[in-house]
């Protein structure tokens, strides 16, 4: 062992301490009351609308007024006739049934039924696939025409 030097102790203390406590562990109600029984300092602070719901019903008195003036008439645009027709035509140009369609397209066989009924909140991209399937242009100015 040539070369290493004399080997020497180190007769320091070692200090192992825990780890600070962490916010959650502060809060908790044994490490309160021991800052109760040291005298140490204990800050208590009420959050706004703590324990209650008031943020759901007090936002409703805002709109109320609003809600009361409204006049308009709202409600979802749905499929025309026109367009119910259309589809229904050419399905039985093809022969396909109400069923066979939705599998072509992969939509449920009710979405068919809400367009051929007029119930349907029109949505592009069906129409676009239910034209793929049939062969007849069910968007634009096509539909436009027919009116």
């Amino acid at each position: 062992m040539a070369g290493i030097g004399p080997l020497r102790q180190d007769w320091e203390p070692v200090v192992v301490r825990k780890k600070a406590p962490t916010s959650a562990a502060k809060k908790d109600e044994k490490a309160v009351n021991a800052a109760r029984r040291a005298g140490g300092p204990i800050e208590t602070v009420k959050k706004y609308n703590a324990g209650a719901n008031k943020a759901a019903s007090s936002a409703t008195g805002l709109n109320t007024k609003k809600l009361d003036e409204e006049t308009d008439v709202l409600a979802h645009e749905r499929v025309p006739s026109e367009l119910k027709k259309l589809i229904m035509q050419a399905r039985l140009d093809k022969k396909f049934t109400q069923a066979q369609l939705a599998q072509l397209i992969n939509e449920k066989p009710q979405i068919v039924q809400e367009y051929e009924s007029g119930k349907a909140i029109p949505n592009q991209l069906i129409l676009s696939k239910l034209e793929r399937v049939l062969g007849v242009k069910l968007r634009g100015e096509a539909l436009k025409g027919k009116k």
